[in-house]
């Protein structure tokens, strides 16, 4: 495998980055940057897997449209003919791996969500571990340019384990359960708890709700009676008041 001097230095700026302690989401973003610029691509995606609600959550995006990808969360990735089969490779995918592009320009999804932001050839690598999906990175380019090569795959696939173990780190450090409340939270039931230390992930409504399989209005509930217990008005203020 041939690598230019611009890829080498990008290929040891990534390593260094894994090595180096972030939160999840900083580490998915950064990637999402640095593996754009390895690969030549133009547009880049990330999303966690929620085995509870069987869908994909926590996006983060780099030159693609919030709108389309809200309708990709909500509506498109149910009706997605190539993520499903790519989620089951442990190396890093194609979408014409899965899907010959001919009938995949064919389908709802391509037209009415690729096509939109101009998504054209695309490539998927997943962060397994433990049988647990702890992240992905989604990246694409234009109908300009070429598709990704198979020198191209073995090249995210030299990243994989270092993108793994980095998400791992980050995610052992942020469990819910791990996040310590003070003797205020004395006052909160159980699963008000659950909910007060995902607010402290910074975790919207949405989510809570997929991560603790509620409804969103149940989640509202839990925090107006948390709000109400310790006297608060807000979710910064909560946060604030049940730091430990």
């Amino acid at each position: 495998m041939y690598l230019s001097s611009k890829q080498a230095t990008l290929l040891g700026q990534i390593m260094q980055t894994l090595a180096e302690p972030h939160e999840e989401t900083e580490i998915r973003e950064i990637m999402g940057d640095l593996v754009m610029q390895l690969l030549g691509a133009q547009y880049y995606a990330s999303y966690v897997w929620q085995p509870g609600s069987q869908s994909f959550s926590q996006p983060i995006q780099i030159n693609m449209d919030p709108m389309n990808l809200r309708a990709y969360e909500n509506y498109y990735q149910f009706h997605d003919p190539i993520t499903p089969l790519m989620q089951r490779y442990q190396v890093a995918v194609r979408a014409t791996d899965v899907l010959a592009h001919e009938a995949l320009q064919k389908t709802e999804f391509f037209n009415d969500f690729l096509n939109k932001d101009g998504l054209y050839w695309g490539v998927n690598l997943y962060a397994w571990h433990q049988g647990q999906n702890l992240g992905d990175m989604r990246i694409w380019r234009d109908k300009r340019r070429e598709n990704f090569s198979l020198d191209e795959l073995r090249l995210l696939d030299m990243l994989q384990p270092a993108f793994v173990t980095a998400l791992a780190r980050a995610q052992r450090s942020t469990q819910p359960q791990d996040l310590q409340l003070n003797t205020l939270s004395q006052r909160l039931t159980p699963r008000e708890q659950e909910t007060a230390r995902l607010v402290m992930l910074g975790m919207p409504d949405k989510e809570i709700a997929r991560a603790l399989q509620i409804s969103p209005t149940t989640v509202r509930t839990h925090l107006e009676n948390a709000f109400r217990k310790v006297g608060v008005s807000s979710r910064a203020a909560l946060v604030h008041k049940l730091r430990a």
